[in-house]
């Protein structure tokens, strides 16, 4: 299998240990991805404009790229990057005369977009191209004994014409999680937001919600948490600080993207996880467990 992948803006920075471990882990079963050539921002933040066409032509012109990779399946593993090309190109497949506009927007490009390129999240792909079944063949070194909360966040799950799982009740990550040999743990705010952007302008809210998010998955008996977004990450992991400013009695947990769980499970090198990168260190608990 080849895809061409879309690493987005934040997985050449700060999220490098996303990608890091999203390549390994893809090579580990045999999915063979590109990088696209000349990519750029996907747009991310929608605009709340009543007419905001011109706002869809950063992730259309992503899928332009996808084309000219003589390609036509796309893989990201950020979660936002995720919703926000696949919600543009559901938009202008169900609207032809938009579609239009934008190719006439675009007229530098050589090649139009015709609506004929697939958008997958790297959860969806490894559910339905690979199969957990064959996940768990693949694993070199189980995860027995971790129990994991699998925090779904916003993007994934909304909105709903473009969630790659049930919205009120997603399963992706916890059947992943445990072909990977780790106990998923059930909390009752795996979607709930995260507090995304007010974090800016407003971390007392985030400090609140991560204060929610970390106590519900810490009282079902979670020792770490999983995340798909950058921006969840940042807000669960790297504001554990200022939580703890807000609200006194909170103890935090390890924050780790999905895919680090998968090359760890997957037995790869520890500079594969970056973990310089955490706030929170999760190699006391994975260490703890005798996975590193």
């Amino acid at each position: 299998m080849k895809f061409s992948y879309y690493p987005g803006c934040t997985l050449k920075n700060h999220a490098k240990n996303f990608e890091d471990s999203t390549l390994f882990s893809m090579s580990h079963l045999g999915v063979e991805v590109e990088e696209l050539p000349r990519w750029n921002c996907c747009g991310t933040v929608a605009s709340l404009t009543a007419d905001d066409l011109i706002h869809q032509l950063a992730p259309i012109r992503n899928l332009i790229r996808v084309k000219e990779a003589n390609s036509t399946h796309l893989m990201t593993a950020c979660s936002m990057c995720f919703s926000t090309l696949k919600r543009a190109n559901e938009r202008v497949r169900a609207n032809p005369t938009e579609l239009a506009q934008m190719n006439d927007f675009m007229y530098d490009e050589e090649t139009p977009y015709e609506g004929d390129v697939e958008v997958h999240h790297v959860l969806s792909l490894v559910r339905d191209q690979v199969g957990f079944k064959d996940v768990t063949a693949k694993v070199v070194k189980p995860l027995a004994g971790l129990k994991v909360a699998n925090y779904y966040g916003c993007t994934l799950v909304r909105p709903k014409q473009v969630a790659i799982d049930d919205t009120e009740n997603p399963v992706v990550m916890e059947n992943l999680i445990k072909a990977l040999g780790a106990t998923p743990i059930e909390f009752a705010l795996k979607t709930e937001c995260c507090g995304a952007y007010r974090t800016v302008d407003s971390p007392n809210i985030v400090a609140d919600k991560t204060y929610q998010i970390i106590n519900s998955a810490r009282s079902r008996g979670a020792e770490i948490i999983a995340v798909s977004c950058p921006l969840c990450a940042f807000n669960l992991d790297q504001r554990q600080e200022a939580t703890l400013k807000y609200h006194p009695d909170f103890i935090g947990l390890p924050v780790v993207y999905f895919t680090q769980l998968m090359a760890i499970a997957f037995g790869c090198e520890e500079n594969v996880l970056q973990f310089g990168l955490h706030h929170f260190p999760p190699k006391p608990v994975l260490a703890g467990k005798g996975l590193i």
